[in-house]
C-alpha cells in the first residue's frame, strides 16, 4: 500500500489524527516494571496494547534507543512487532548526508527496521533526500519548520525577502514525483503552520510540539489539517507516556491520549 494511503487508512480506521511518540526514557519507567531493555519492551508494549485503537500512528524518536547500543536496537524491533500492522510507524531520526550515506540511512529506515516513514534533514540538499523518497511506498517527513526555540536561528533567515523555511517548502514540494513526501512543521507556529499547508496542500503534515512543548490543539488543529480534515499527524509523547509512575500508568496513558484524540477531533473541519 502507498504511503499516503495508509496513513489515510489508519486515520478513518481510528477515526484519529493522533501520534503517540514511543521516545522512552529509561529514567522514567514505572518502578514495579524494574530496568534494563525487558523493561522498556514491557513499558512500550502495555502503551501501545492501551492505545492501538486511539491513533493513527506511533513515533520511535531513535536517539532514545541508539543510546543504548545493541540491545536499543532489540528494543525497536520488539516494539516495532507490537504495534499492529495497519497503524503507520515512523522512524524519527533526522538523517541527512551525501548521496550514498542517505542510500544507506533509507535502507537501514525502510528495509531493516520496516518504518513506514521517517524523518530527513535537508540541510544538504536534493542529493540527500532523494535516496528516501525513491522508496515510494514509504514516507519521508522532510524538517520544515521546527517546534523548538533554536528554529529561530536558521528557518527565519530573510532570503529574498521571504523566511528561508517557505523557500525550503517550495524547494521540497517540487521533489514530490512519487508522491510521499511529508513536512514537519511545529505546533509551536500556528500562523506559519497555516502558511505551509496552504502551501502544500494535501502533503501530510507531522506536527510535533502538543503537550509538554507547549503547542495550542486548536490553532494548530484548524491550521494543519487539509479541509476535509485529514492528512495531519499530531505527535504528543511526554504527556501521554508518563501520565502516571505508577502500576496504573497504561490506563493513565490511554486516558490522555484519548481526551488528546476527542480534543483533536472537535478542531477538524471536515467538509
Amino acid at each position: 500500500m502507498h504511503f499516503y494511503e495508509k496513513l489515510d487508512a489508519a486515520t478513518n480506521a481510528a477515526d484519529s489524527l493522533l501520534c503517540v511518540g514511543l521516545d522512552t526514557d529509561p529514567t522514567k519507567l514505572p518502578a514495579h516494571l524494574g530496568t534494563g531493555t525487558d523493561a522498556i519492551i514491557l513499558f512500550n508494549r502495555a502503551i501501545v496494547e492501551a492505545t492501538a485503537d486511539l491513533v493513527q500512528s506511533y513515533k520511535l524518536n531513535l536517539a532514545f534507543y541508539e543510546s543504548m547500543g545493541a540491545e536499543g536496537y532489540e528494543v525497536i524491533r520488539a516494539t516495532l512487532d507490537a504495534i499492529p500492522g495497519h497503524i503507520v510507524t515512523i522512524g524519527d531520526a533526522k538523517r541527512g548526508d551525501i548521496g550514498n550515506t542517505s542510500s544507506m540511512y533509507a535502507k537501514a529506515m525502510f528495509e531493516d527496521f520496516g518504518f513506514d516513514a521517517t524523518t530527513v534533514a535537508p540541510y544538504m540538499g536534493r542529493d540527500s533526500v532523494e535516496p528516501f523518497l525513491r522508496y515510494g511506498k514509504h514516507g519521508v517527513f522532510v524538517l520544515a519548520l521546527t517546534s523548538n526555540k533554536g528554529s529561530k536561528d536558521f528557518q527565519y533567515l530573510n532570503v529574498d525577502g521571504d523566511p528561508l523555511y517557505k523557500h525550503v517548502v517550495r524547494t521540497l514540494l517540487g521533489w514530490n514525483s512519487e508522491n510521499n513526501l511529508g513536512l514537519v512543521v511545529g505546533a509551536t507556529h500556528p500562523s506559519e503552520l497555516e502558511e505551509i499547508r496552504a502551501m502544500a496542500g494535501d502533503v501530510p503534515l507531522l506536527i510535533p510540539g502538543l503537550g509538554a512543548q507547549g503547542g495550542n490543539v486548536e490553532l494548530s488543529v484548524r491550521a494543519g489539517c487539509t479541509s476535509d480534515g485529514m492528512r495531519a499527524v499530531f505527535n504528543s509523547s511526554r504527556g501521554i507516556l508518563y501520565a502516571s509512575t505508577g502500576e496504573d500508568f497504561a490506563e493513565h496513558a490511554r486516558a490522555e491520549a484519548l481526551k488528546l484524540k476527542e480534543q483533536i477531533n472537535s478542531c477538524r473541519g471536515r467538509s
